[in-house]
């Protein structure tokens, strides 16, 4: 892989940074946007980035910082997931403080935020309360946003639990956005100065990059990311005013300064010491970009993936159309196609000769397309069958032809194939036959026991991480289960695998 981003460069910027500020203030409430874990967007638009490296930058820091984490009672309530990895945001949140306490940082308790007496929330709290986890209560902040008054008083923010911290420097984060962290913040500043403390805030930020254009591709990819939020990138109309110079921001964070220097200045009584949004974040990763080129183009790809995620998402019908009509606009800004994206074409293109071929299955099945583009560039791909969905047919292709085992060799010996599919149509009753990938993966490994070649291919499994893979139908939760565990930057075309409505696989 070509690298675009230099790791080393941005943990000792960013951490400097943090440090200058913190040492303004008796506190420092520093929000991190984005996620703090596992920051797969980053990583897959600047090639290079350690997706953790903020817990690297929080390590550093350790002595001097700890952590509350936020989590939105509606959040909880839905049953949020997170895409990347199939949690939701309540069992990422348990993930989260177990991997920072892995790390030796003081996780001090778990605010929910926007509470309504919810019962699952009730029940999650019990949950983590019994697990020795602090919880503490915030709600619909009361006069929000016009009445600063009324906001900044005993029934606003005065009305939250207070986290009581030790550390310099308390870290906000959340498993997502929207989770209530710049509420959390601006409350335990109120709590500290109703206290006679000094207290300040900053936000760790990731994107947009406020000092690249804002047509930037990397800019770009982080629109295409938050449509479901409505973000949209916009010059700092405060930065320029205040020192005549451009710099890149979003919606959200313009449109909430004025509130926030109004709720600082009746909070501390003082001078809100940001002259616009720009200067309130802690974002030095624009510095850690050491080839631009590779960026654009990652970012660029990044782009076509979610737009692709959208449309899928529209089919199954928990997206409006309108995230497709904009992720569209985002494709055509930077003169994209679908097809543009390698493993697309190469996947569409497998299941166009299949059917030539006579390949079509019955019972309502379509016929499938999947394609991977290998590390060293190489396309493989795969088909489904009566054996075998194309997910898993095209990860036992590629795992062969990284072994350099020729293609009519069978990885899964025909007594397993024919093992598992007894069990699911005669003993369970399922409604499908064929091994989706996480099954294929099984079959692969008790294959490994008998079979060398198997062996030898099992063994290549981990060379799949990160490789780009393209589908021409939905992918079913076997195949999506499989490709997650192996790490693969999944997409596929808004279509059904089959005409049937219920097909039994979960």
């Amino acid at each position: 892989m070509t690298l675009g981003f230099d790791n080393e460069k941005y943990l000792k910027e960013q951490s400097e940074e943090i440090r200058r500020r913190a040492g303004k203030y008796g506190r420092l409430y520093l929000e991190f946007g984005g996620k703090l874990i596992n920051d797969f967007h980053a990583a897959r638009c600047l090639p290079g980035y350690d997706p953790n490296v903020k817990l690297r930058l929080l390590q550093t820091l350790k002595d001097q910082a700890e952590v509350i984490l936020c989590l939105f009672s509606g959040d909880i309530e839905r049953k949020k997931m997170r895409a990347d990895f199939g949690i939701s945001y309540a069992d990422d949140a348990l993930k989260l403080i177990d991997d920072l306490r892995g790390l030796g940082l003081t996780v001090r308790g778990v605010v929910i935020t926007r509470y309504q007496e919810q019962p699952a929330v009730m029940q999650f709290r019990a949950k983590l309360e019994r697990r020795g986890v602090r919880v503490y209560y915030h709600y619909k902040t009361a006069g929000y946003p016009a009445d600063v008054d009324t906001i900044v008083s005993d029934i606003g923010y005065g009305k939250n639990e207070y986290v009581q911290t030790e550390k310099p420097i308390v870290v906000v984060t959340a498993p997502g956005p929207g989770s209530g962290k710049f509420a959390t913040c601006l409350t335990q500043i109120y709590h500290e100065y109703r206290a006679g403390k000094t207290a300040g805030y900053s936000k760790f930020e990731s994107f947009p990059v406020w000092n690249l254009s804002l047509d930037h591709p990397l800019n770009i990819a982080y629109e295409a990311a938050t449509i479901d939020l409505d973000d949209k990138n916009m010059i700092d109309p405060y930065h320029k005013e205040a020192y005549g110079v451009e710099t890149v921001n979003y919606n959200r964070d313009v449109d909430a300064f004025p509130l926030l220097v109004a709720i600082w200045q009746k909070m501390t009584k003082g001078v809100c010491p940001y002259k616009s949004p720009t200067d309130m974040g802690v974002n030095r990763i624009g510095f850690g970009i050491i080839d631009d080129e590779v960026v654009r183009h990652a970012s660029k790809q990044e782009v076509i993936r979610r737009f692709l995620r959208y449309q899928c998402a529209f089919a199954e019908g928990s997206s409006p159309r309108s995230m497709v009509e904009r992720a569209k606009e985002l494709m055509d800004s930077l003169g994209l196609k679908t097809e543009d994206r390698v493993v697309v074409e190469a996947a569409r293109r497998a299941a166009e000769e299949a059917q030539l071929a006579g390949k079509g299955k019955a019972g309502g099945t379509i016929v499938s397309g999947a394609a991977i583009q290998l590390k060293d560039g190489r396309i493989v791909t795969g088909r489904n069958s009566d054996e075998m969905h194309a997910a898993a047919a095209m990860v036992m292709n590629a795992v062969k032809t990284l072994s350099g085992i020729p293609a009519q060799i069978p990885l899964i010996g025909p007594n397993v194939i024919h093992s598992i599919t007894h069990m699911k149509q005669d003993i369970l009753k399922v409604g499908y036959t064929s091994l989706n990938l996480d099954e294929a993966l099984i079959g692969l490994a008790i294959s490994a026991t008998t079979n060398p070649a198997a062996q030898i291919a099992m063994e290549k499994l981990n060379e799949l991480r990160s490789c780009e893979v393209h589908m021409t139908h939905m992918v079913t939760p076997g195949d999506q289960a499989g490709l997650r565990r192996l790490g693969c930057r999944f997409t596929s075309d808004p279509y059904y695998a089959t005409n049937r409505l219920f097909t039994g696989e979960r």
